[in-house]
Parts: C-alpha cells; structure tokens; sequence
C-alpha cells in the first residue's frame, strides 16, 4: 500500500518507521529540509515541500496513494491537507491528526478527514481506562461508521458476572470485540464466561453506550 504522510516531525517519522517495517510504500513530505532528508526514515522516500500548496502534491502523486496521514503539529495545515487530499486528489482513507482537543470537532468528513486521532484524547482515555473500573471508556471513534470503540472493566458487582456471552441480551449496534484477562487476549465465544476484572472492548453506537453501561456497570 502506498501511504503519502504530510509531516516528518518526530510523529510523522515515528509513523514512517513502523509503516515501512510492515512493508508499505511510504512517502514522507516536509518543508523542513532537516526533515525532508533522504536518510531520515530508512526505507522511505522523502519530498521537499510545503504540503498546503497544489505543486507540491501534484509532485507526490497523491492520486496513486490508498492513504494520507497528516501529521504535522499544526491543525489549520492538517486540515487543509486532508482537504485536499479527499476532495481534489480522491485519497480513499485520509488520517489526520488532531494537536489540541478544542479544534477536534472540525475534523470530520466536511474536511475530508475519516479518522481523527487526538492525542490529548487517546492519553485521557488510557489512564481512566487504567484506574477506572465499572464505567465505561471511550477510547476511540471511528468517524465514517458512527461508532465508537469503547471498554468496561467488570465490577464483581456487575449482574453479567458468572453470565456465558452468548446468554447476555446486548445492546442493539453494540459488538464484543475481545475481553482481555489478565495477560490474556480472548476472542469471545457465545461459551465464553465473563468474570470480575475482565475489560471488555466493545464497538458501539453512540446512542447505545448508557444502555452498555447500565447493563454492565456494579
């Protein structure tokens, strides 16, 4: 898969590096000649260039791309590449990252973005999700489907405690997705018990996330 990312900071290296290690075609572009050099992500090619300006994507070629992250640390220039991207190029999947969480609600499909990763957001999620049990945490939102990744820890006060999954009456638009147990990843079965101290993943709708709480919560 081809993957164009407009940033080659510190993230957008960080990125680079893992794409290119599960064996992607990764183009790193930057208007910082530091950042833009040939050598800076092994295995990478590089495009000297500001990446809010039509020339220099047309250099890219983003046509060819199945994705775009942009990874910059400015949000006005990650939202205009997003933009650009889905809206005069036809990037299928265009990443984009979110610096600070009051300018969150502007990236959605009405910028080309279809997933926003916020990290502010992601870094809040993780330590409830790490001190937080009986409440539900909402780790990640996938934009185009109108759903959330979400995960519970269970209480042993919790009523599902004891329960076999496929005996729980879930939420409408609601999956359980893995129930992770100790150092345990669990694919779960309809067979399958649920046990105090479990974190359960779901994907949710939004509208669907008090009744999986009210169901789960002790």
């Amino acid at each position: 898969m081809r993957i164009a990312i407009a940033g080659a900071g510190k993230v957008g290296r960080a990125i680079a590096r893992e794409l290119v290690n599960n064996g992607h075609d990764v183009l790193l572009i930057d208007r910082e000649p530091e950042n833009a050099r040939a050598d800076v992500v092994p295995g990478a090619t590089t495009l000297l260039g500001d990446t809010c300006e039509i020339a220099v994507l047309d250099q890219a070629d983003l046509p060819t791309c199945q994705v775009l992250i942009a990874a910059t640390g400015d949000d006005k220039v990650n939202l205009v590449v997003s933009l650009l991207a889905k809206t005069e190029y036809g990037v299928p999947r265009v990443v984009s990252r979110v610096n600070h969480p009051k300018n969150e609600w502007m990236f959605d499909e009405s910028w080309g973005v279809d997933v926003a990763v916020s990290t502010p957001r992601m870094l809040s999620a993780l330590v409830e999700e790490a001190v937080t049990v009986g409440d539900l945490v909402r780790l990640f939102t996938f934009r185009q489907g109108n759903a959330n990744l979400v995960e519970i820890t269970l209480a042993a006060s919790s009523p599902v405690v004891g329960s076999r999954v496929g005996a729980v009456q879930w939420p409408v638009d609601t999956a359980l997705v893995a129930i992770i147990r100790d150092t345990r990843v669990i694919t779960p079965s309809p067979d399958d018990s649920l046990e105090a101290g479990d974190e359960l993943m779901f994907v949710a709708a939004p509208d669907q996330e008090p009744a999986l709480e009210a169901l789960l919560g002790g």
